[in-house]
């Protein structure tokens, strides 16, 4: 059945009242009157008619008309980015100006989850691009220098042999550290959850980095308590640990210190790796553990590493159910902090 147009409801509305007043026009009629006019009626009902079309069709059409305006003006707003109140009342209208907003508002929640997404991928691409290239053209370098006679100066060859040889690590180290984070994103790698002595753990992880630290004079401080047992895979949390300590190496001042302490909280334990070196500004500090991820010159990819470790690190946290978070002064150092499980 199709819709009636408003000037038919107005038509409709009009027509019932005219049938009203004409029969009341005619029961008002005095038969025992010979001068009354037995026309009154029909032409009362007429002029109402009218008078009834015109009034109920300029008043519907400035109700609908006010209403639609109301809705266009609240979608013409949310596309524009703008806010809306809605209309008072409870009627059908007001109920789809409701919902219209409703959905212009998820919409646009989701077309800027697709932007940043986008975004993200745009950079990620960039970056990986960026790391993947100084390496290689490294490589190339140093291979089309013994290709061109070098290879033959005995001088030459086997140093550029040992820097092509480094450029090759460091590519496996990209790629070993970007396969290990698309397994803990995508849940393949189980964890061997066991029982650990977390001092024991960090004083292993200092052994491993002791001459890095000696290197650029970087004091390794071990002040976990005796006796800290954690519920963690062990594999996981040295390289948590040891990721920790070289980026707290990287970017320490010379003579400086990286502590790692500990303390009891409920039934987790907090674990804090702190330095006094050049620190974080606070503007880099929530992209901070983003793949690829260099905070300024004094970060820069001359330092080494693949630009993955504090991206493993807050994947490693996440995979063991717990949380980490970084603070930071710039000038004054950085603390990463973090939970684990304590052992029953």
């Amino acid at each position: 059945m199709n819709q009636l147009s408003t000037r038919q409801v107005a038509l409709l509305a009009a027509f019932a009242v005219a049938l009203v007043g004409g029969a009341l026009a005619w029961l008002s009629l005095d038969p025992a009157s010979p001068g009354t006019a037995p026309w009154w009626p029909v032409l009362s009902a007429v002029v109402i008619l009218g008078v009834g079309y015109a009034v109920f069709s300029i008043g519907i059409e400035r109700f609908v008309h006010a209403r639609i305006k109301t809705l266009y003006r609240t979608v013409h707003d949310l596309r524009r980015g703008k806010g809306t109140k809605p209309p008072k009342g409870a009627d059908v209208l007001t109920r789809v100006n409701d919902e219209v907003a409703e959905w212009a508002s998820e919409r646009r929640t989701e077309i800027k989850d697709l932007q940043e997404r986008e975004k993200f991928r745009r950079e990620f691409i960039g970056n990986l691009a960026h790391e993947l290239k100084t390496p290689i053209f490294n490589i190339q370098g140093y291979i089309l220098t013994l290709l061109e006679g070098g290879l033959e100066d005995p001088k030459v060859n086997r140093d550029f042999l040992g820097r092509a040889s480094n450029g090759v690590d460091r590519l496996m180290k990209i790629v070993e550290d970007l396969d290990l984070i698309t397994k803990l994103e995508s849940g393949v790698m189980d964890l061997r959850m066991t029982r650990n002595d977390l001092r024991a753990l960090v004083e292993e992880s200092m052994e491993t980095l002791e001459i890095r630290a000696r290197e650029k004079e970087v004091r390794l401080v071990n002040k976990v308590a005796q006796g800290t047992e954690v519920m963690a895979d062990r594999n996981r949390m040295l390289q948590v640990l040891t990721n920790l300590l070289n980026n707290a190496i990287n970017y320490g001042r010379p003579g400086g210190r990286c502590a790692i302490t500990s303390y009891a909280l409920g039934d987790q334990v907090v674990a804090e790796v702190t330095d006094d070196g050049i620190g974080i500004s606070a503007e880099h500090l929530p992209r901070l553990f983003e793949r690829f991820y260099r905070v300024g010159k004094s970060r820069a990819r001359n330092e080494g590493g693949s630009g993955l470790g504090l991206a493993i690190v807050k994947h490693i946290i996440d995979a063991h159910g717990q949380t980490i978070a970084v603070k930071s002064d710039e000038g004054k150092g950085t603390t990463f902090v973090f939970t684990l499980q304590k052992a029953d």
